[in-house]
């Protein structure tokens, strides 16, 4: 009986550890949540100071979260900047140039791993409702590149029958609206987009509080030509603009209450940014990057800075501000650390950002970020608190007549004859060129630029990069 003691002692144990093992929970994988607004400029939520623009759902995400305020989009326009954010990879990399037009030869490559593959293929639900612009031919949809299910258009919002220089410069035809690879309509009248965009999320929310999901929100707005439902018409006191993004603010809202509603809030990784800043020639339709230099479609803060709101209460401490840079290409490993998902067997230029986020790191993730623009024009690197152009050909609305109730104005064109330098930290607007004072960074950063140039090329030199991707083409 003695011996026998010990051994129903051991049994018991090891029967109360396995009990205790069946009932702790296993880790349960965040879901994940990408909203991306179209030309918002950095100024244009009231976390980041907007003086007559009120957005109280991102400024109380903002609250229960953190905002980054050297966040960069991955190039200054439309189908670059999301092929950016969606591979991980500078889009030069992948092919992906300016803003891929309707009937498109090319598009993303069926080979390059998006973040909804990635996820996809760790067991995710994925969604794409808004914009696409990464290819409208079949093979290029969303439904081929990860998503299970996409609504919405397949680019930019005024590449359709009214616009302003139909006739002259473009010669558009309807704007069609998709349902997956299905055509449900043509559009007319987008005043109901936003609305429709935010209940399709609203109901995959609901539909999918089961299973972990990735939901990407790439609203069409605020890019020109501006709508906005009844319900919001007049409310700013920033004309038909400001109430287009109180209705964006609006749809943030109603997606975090889905999330609290499905219980659902705490293990959501939710993300709201904009793939490039305020195309400035469009004036009154348009945005503001203050305290930031320029706009949309250069390389200059004003284009690539954008407003960043992350929300994650399980495992991100709230109400921080971070000055770390951080660029949309580090999202996808990011979004892999966090998930467990597998990396893509490919190059990236990304890197997980996540100790950043948490507040593990005040360093960046990268030692440069490279600003290309146009065919592979590599015009700038961010290096610390130092941002380097090199001589380029760049536009600007200063001392030109703005555009005024979605007529554009005309750019001019301003050519930068030396390498400039600004210390981004303290000269916000880039009006002190210290090139000359820094030598020593000079020298530095354009070693760091003629690395990458090995591996991308850079068109401004007339230099072929070694480990460019072919795009995906029409057959």
């Amino acid at each position: 009986m003695l011996r026998i003691l010990p051994l129903l002692y051991l049994a018991l144990t090891l029967f109360s550890c396995a009990e205790k093992k069946e009932k702790k929970d296993p880790k349960s994988p965040p879901n994940v949540i990408l909203i991306f607004t179209d030309d918002q400029g950095y100024e244009d939520i009231g976390a980041n100071g907007s003086p007559n623009i009120e957005t109280p759902n991102l400024d109380q995400m903002a609250k229960d979260g953190i905002r980054l305020t050297s966040f960069y989009s991955a190039q200054p326009i439309c189908s670059a900047s999301r092929a950016g954010i969606l591979t991980g990879c500078y889009p030069n990399r992948i092919g992906i140039h300016n803003a891929l037009g309707p009937g498109s030869p090319v598009g993303i490559n069926a080979s390059e791993m998006t973040i909804a593959e990635m996820l996809q293929n760790t067991g995710y639900k994925t969604a794409i409702f808004g914009k696409w612009h990464l290819g409208d031919s079949p093979k290029f949809l969303p439904t081929r590149h990860g998503f299970d299910e996409f609504f919405g258009i397949p680019y930019s919002n005024d590449m359709w029958p009214y616009h302003p220089q139909q006739g002259t410069v473009f010669n558009f035809g309807p704007l069609p609206l998709y349902e997956n690879e299905k055509v449900l309509d043509t559009l007319t009248d987008q005043s109901q987009l936003t609305t429709q965009i935010t209940e399709r999320s609203v109901d995959f929310i609901n539909r999918n509080k089961n299973n972990p999901f990735f939901l990407y929100v790439p609203h069409p707005q605020p890019h020109v030509p501006l709508y906005v439902s009844d319900k919001f018409k007049g409310k700013s006191k920033r004309g038909l603009y400001g109430d287009v993004i109180m209705e964006i603010d609006w749809s943030v809202g109603e997606i975090l209450k889905a999330l609290k509603t499905n219980g659902l809030d705490e293990n959501t990784l939710v993300i709201f940014t904009s793939d490039n800043g305020p195309w400035l020639a469009y004036g009154n339709h348009a945005g503001s990057a203050l305290p930031f230099r320029e706009g949309k479609g250069t390389a200059w803060e004003g284009a690539q800075r954008e407003p960043f709101v992350l929300r994650y209460p399980k495992e991100i401490k709230a109400g921080r501000t971070i000055d770390v840079p951080v660029m949309a290409i580090d999202i996808l490993p990011t979004i892999a650390e966090v998930t467990g998902a597998r990396l893509p067997n490919l190059t990236i230029d990304g890197k997980s950002a996540w100790s950043v986020f948490t507040g593990e790191s005040n360093e960046s993730p990268q030692e440069a970020y490279f600003f290309y623009y146009r065919v592979n024009e590599l015009m700038g690197v961010r290096y610390g608190k130092w941002k380097m152009y090199f001589p380029h050909r760049y536009r600007t609305m200063e001392g030109q007549e703005p555009g005024k109730d979605g007529l554009p104005g005309q750019y001019k064109m301003i050519d930068m004859e030396e390498i400039e330098l600004y210390d981004v930290s303290t000269d916000l607007s880039e009006t002190n060129n210290v090139a000359e004072q820094n030598p020593e960074v000079v020298d530095k950063i354009k070693l760091l630029a003629n690395n990458m140039r090995q591996e991308l090329g850079d068109s401004l030199l007339d230099l072929e990069g070694t480990n460019n991707r072919e795009p995906g083409r029409v057959d």
